[in-house]
């Protein structure tokens, strides 16, 4: 079990240790990678060694966060840290030598499973960037323009550029804080949130006329399978936050995303909720979690065998 710690005794840890390297999570976003970068630069600019473990996923549009502290292959950290992941399961195959090795978790999933010796945590937390922030401010008394980019990245892309029901009045106070210390607000909500590729609106396009319904209509289904990604030429980068497209519906309490990735039957479900749903409840009936309203699990079945097991959990649940 972890030693869970404060933001306090978080940034006196960091303080009184060095060389450090950070570890993001499977199918990189936002978050992760804005809290990485975040925390490297910060730690930095402190005097401190950090670098971020390399993450072969990364899409093309979160690598400029990240890219300038990869580390470098021959690196021995003396400490490492896990960011926004709540689980080892999470790690990417190249990170799993470290599993056992987690120093430090900075989280803000209710699902974390105390992994790691210390534990930040705050499942009331919008994005961890919230915690990330904190942290540095404790060590250092403000941030830079670099660092606050990076958080204004992380606290954007968990909250749908603020328009999700996790915002909250510290989030918009901390994101009011990081455009004062120079984050580019408006460059990086176009790039983030008003830029579509060609691609993106070709699987929206599939998505959308494939929706299924049920329950009264309060529950809407898409599926994503490697054919439609390969018949609309998209990328990761293009379906970065398409799970939040069928919970968009007038009506629909419960939006499901079931994504084929490799293989038929290697599979992911994303789960978007809005009260009285739970997208953690649901997604922890397959292994999954996360939190009330956005929630994942993967699922080694085919999609139409996945859609087949929710549907009768959800029917127990509607049957209630």
């Amino acid at each position: 079990m972890s030693k869970i710690i404060s933001i306090l005794e978080t940034a006196k840890w960091l303080s009184e240790n060095d060389n450090y390297l950070i570890i993001t999570h499977r199918r990189p976003d936002g978050d992760t990678l804005g809290c990485a970068g975040a925390l490297a630069q910060g730690l930095r600019e402190l005097g401190k060694c950090a670098y971020i473990f390399e993450n072969h996923e990364v899409t093309p549009r979160y690598l400029p966060f990240v890219e300038d502290y990869t580390a470098p292959a021959d690196f021995s950290a003396d400490q490492i840290i896990a960011v926004d992941i709540a689980t080892t399961e999470l790690f990417t195959k190249s990170a799993l030598e470290y599993k056992d090795k987690i120093a430090l978790c900075i989280d803000h999933h209710n699902s974390n499973t105390n992994y790691s010796e210390l534990l930040c945590i705050d499942a009331s937390r919008a994005a961890c960037g919230e915690l990330i922030y904190d942290i540095l401010t404790d060590l250092a008394g403000s941030i830079s323009k670099t660092t606050a980019t990076c958080l204004y990245v992380a606290l954007s892309t968990d909250t749908g550029c603020f328009s999700y029901g996790n915002t909250t009045a510290d989030t918009l106070t901390i994101a009011a804080q990081l455009i004062k210390a120079g984050a580019p607000n408006k460059q990086l909500n176009k790039l983030l949130f008003r830029t579509k590729t060609h691609g993106r609106i070709l699987i929206e396009g599939m998505i959308t006329s494939n929706m299924e319904f049920h329950f009264d209509d309060k529950v809407a289904i898409v599926k994503i399978t490697r054919e439609m990604m390969n018949s609309s030429k998209a990328t990761e980068d293009d379906i970065d936050d398409i799970a939040s497209l069928p919970g968009s519906v007038e009506g629909v309490g419960i939006g499901i995303t079931i994504r084929e990735l490799s293989s038929p039957t290697d599979c992911k479900i994303s789960v978007r909720a809005t009260p009285p749903y739970n997208a953690h409840e649901l997604c922890a009936k397959f292994g999954g979690g996360g939190h009330i309203t956005a929630a994942g699990a993967s699922i080694k079945k085919t999609v139409d065998e996945i859609k087949a097991d929710l549907l009768d959990e959800l029917k127990r649940n509607f049957d209630n």
